[in-house]
């Protein structure tokens, strides 16, 4: 009597799970503690995800590329380099469901010269039929009013359709405003207020 073999049915994959927004915030706030502590400015990190595949595309922190450059900007002009186009066309090449973390609310005003990042946010997806773009931030803390007052990154986000979250973890926000603030002079009159409280 001959053997029958019954072929074997694949076995399902089982795959560890994507990383939550905490797990990702605290990324981004490894990446802010490499940028050098100075009164002038926040140290803050970002980066830019592929929410489809749980894949980081970009990294960034403040002061990382050459110039006053923020943490947003820097992972934009890396996408730049690594896609060869220029930092404005960057949202040709990212995938569909690209969202942003960053430790801080993206600005809403920059010294002279300087472009906001909420503008260059905005930027990646204006015009574009395709979706592309980034339709999600994910915040650590509100931009504090240390050196623009009411700060309305996230208010112009909301605005133009993209869905900003603030991301909650167990003392997320004391080690990001420690980070940011790291080189900054302070006052009796400081406090902590930036809870994304809004």
């Amino acid at each position: 009597m001959k053997a029958h073999h019954t072929p074997l049915r694949p076995m399902p994959t089982i795959t560890s799970p994507s990383p939550s927004p905490v797990e990702y915030m605290r990324q981004a706030l490894e990446l802010a503690q490499k940028s050098t502590p100075k009164p002038t400015n926040y140290r803050v990190g970002a980066l830019v995800v592929d929410a489809t595949i749980n894949t980081v595309l970009a990294t960034g922190y403040t002061l990382e590329c050459e110039g006053n450059t923020h943490a947003e900007q820097s992972c934009f002009i890396k996408l730049a380099r690594e896609h060869n186009v220029s930092e404005e066309e960057v949202g040709a090449v990212l995938p569909e469901k690209a969202v942003l973390y960053t430790t801080m609310e993206p600005c809403s005003q920059r010294s002279v010269g300087n472009v906001p990042c909420v503008e260059r946010i905005l930027g990646l997806g204006k015009g574009r039929e395709d979706g592309k773009g980034i339709k999600t931030v994910y915040v650590g803390v509100l931009e504090p009013d240390t050196f623009v007052r009411e700060n309305t990154g996230r208010g112009r986000l909301e605005a133009a359709g993209i869905q900003v979250v603030l991301v909650e973890g167990e003392g997320l926000v004391q080690d990001i405003l420690s980070v940011a603030t790291a080189g900054h002079v302070r006052t009796d009159n400081d406090s902590a207020t930036a809870t994304g409280t809004a």
